[in-house]
């Protein structure tokens, strides 16, 4: 995502790389420079799932819509996946230090913003701000993991630090937020970045400075970009809503697609793209982030749909349902250590594929859930083969994205790698979404208004109708899940080519497959 890049098209070995295995010159301390990043990836990464579980308080509180309610967690994802490109190549351009401690501090601010947001519209601008703000950090963190370590074990190293933190993260801002929720104010759940991004800031000394490049923001990509997709999904979840016939939702539809070939035309014939399509022609890659934008679905759809069922249907509390994902975090933790080590094995497809298919096979165990299931039997077991399955593919995914990649357009790299995921998330969400509460109203007309206004009418027999009709959708919504896993396993099996990581200072090999 750096302007004019090459490394789509250039053999690995033809690259400018580190081979010595020594931290980048302006590094001083490596050990607490990943410390830093880490701390960074964390913090961005456990913004996009913390307010979820903080969504009923955030209702309650600002008097939201259901619909405006679902903007909370979507404006976040399309701002951070629209802007994420435009924020690698901002690191690559006035160098990736200063980038990214302006990320962190927009970020805290933006945090603040949100958790004194006297009503619905500024909270859905502060985490608009924040998601940008989170394009800015976190492609400049990655990228400078892949700028201080060299290739081989001290960057495997830290690359899984670093997935460990992205995946995890993600599971932490739950079990966090469900704590916050329950024993302070919902606000908490934005207002706790604060602290985190002042260790942060103080922590930026140690990092080292790389050399910048030459050229110009894409502006008008990122413009086009992020409104094309900002259209598809409102087109996705209005639809839904109101008929796929309804004007605005075709109108939007027909929006999106302009705005997005526009994008398209103006990145092939601009002389500073944002996403140089060049970056793309490397097969393996390419097939990184196919499979990384695949996976965002799954990610999301699993998140947003076990913390529905839980606190609707199982009636657990917020800090209950938090706890709840710790075995996810644990099964995520536990494989990305074990790949980090892996990838001077084996190729990255001989981890990832076999891990997509267990995460395959964990949703479809989520799918058999009824409104009766037991945390035991039911969702421990789906939630645990599912984290492992994931935390598999994290490690070689992220190492494809900036593997061979040149020094000035590691920036590039690792946005479009951040970019795939949650725009993958954001664009799965709604279509998941829609088709569960489709499947759910088919058993019962709006059956989530139903399950709230038996809750306040004590009408137990209309709640337990409504909870059979929701567990339904989500069910069906898993199965889409397991579906898109197993397409990303087929991807990332045939398309996959690269060989496993070499020792430090040996050339990357090639897998004849």
């Amino acid at each position: 995502m750096s302007s004019e890049a090459r490394a789509g098209s250039a053999p690995a070995d033809s690259l400018p790389k580190r081979s010595s295995g020594k931290p980048h010159p302006g590094t001083r301390h490596p050990g607490l420079a990943l410390l830093v990043i880490a701390a960074a990836e964390l913090m961005v990464v456990l913004d996009a799932t913390i307010v979820n579980i903080a969504l009923p308080s955030v209702q309650a509180s600002l008097k939201m819509s259901a619909a405006n309610l679902a903007w909370v967690v979507n404006a976040y994802a399309l701002a951070f996946g629209g802007f994420m490109l435009l924020g690698g190549r901002a690191g690559d351009l006035f160098g990736r230090r200063r980038v990214f401690r302006a990320g962190i501090v927009v970020f805290s601010l933006a945090s603040l913003l949100g958790g004194i947001a006297p009503n619905s519209g500024l909270l859905i601008a502060a985490r608009v701000m924040q998601g940008m703000s989170a394009a800015v950090a976190a492609p400049t963190a990655l990228s400078l993991i892949a700028t201080t370590f060299a290739e081989g074990k001290a960057r495997n190293r830290a690359m899984g630090v670093y997935a460990a933190m992205a995946g995890v993260g993600s599971t932490v801002g739950l079990i966090l937020g469900g704590l916050l929720t329950e024993y302070l104010n919902w606000r908490w759940v934005l207002l706790v970045n604060i602290p985190i991004g002042i260790g942060v800031l103080a922590g930026t000394v140690v990092l080292g400075e790389a050399e910048r490049t030459n050229g110009r923001l894409d502006i008008p990509g990122a413009v086009t970009g992020t409104a094309g997709l900002l259209s598809l999904v409102y087109a996705i979840t209005r639809g839904g809503e109101d008929g796929w016939d309804d004007r605005l939702s075709l109108a939007c539809f027909a929006a999106a697609a302009v705005l997005l070939v526009v994008f398209v035309i103006s990145q092939a014939r601009g002389k500073h793209p944002m996403l140089p399509l060049s970056v793309l022609r490397d097969r393996s890659r390419a097939g990184s982030y196919a499979t990384m934008f695949l996976v965002g679905i799954g990610m999301f759809a699993t998140f947003y749909f076990l913390t529905l069922y839980m606190q609707q249907v199982l009636q657990y509390s917020a800090v209950r349902a938090g706890l709840a994902y710790l075995p996810f975090s644990a099964g995520v933790g536990i494989m990305a250590g074990i790949g980090s080590r892996m990838m001077v094995k084996v190729a990255p497809r001989v981890m990832a594929a076999p891990g997509l298919m267990v995460a395959a096979l964990g949703m479809f165990w989520l799918s058999r859930l009824t409104p009766d299931s037991s945390y035991v039997t039911g969702l421990l077991p789906g939630m645990f083969v599912t984290a492992l399955g994931l935390g598999a593919t994290f490690v070689p995914m992220t190492l494809g994205a900036v593997r061979g990649v040149a020094d000035n357009e590691a920036g590039s790299a690792s946005a479009t790698l951040n970019t795939a995921q949650q725009l993958g998330g954001a664009l799965g969400l709604a279509a998941l979404a829609t088709l569960s509460n489709a499947v759910a109203d088919d058993r019962l007309p709006r059956a989530s208004d139903a399950y709230f206004a038996g809750l306040r009418r004590h009408d137990f027999a209309l709640v337990e109708r409504a909870a059979e009709a929701m567990t339904h959708g989500y069910t069906r919504a898993f199965i889409g899940s397991a579906l898109v896993f197993l397409v990303a396993m087929a991807i990332a099996a045939l398309a996959i080519n690269a060989g496993k990581q070499e020792p430090d200072g040996a050339e990357p090999s090639v897998d004849a497959g």
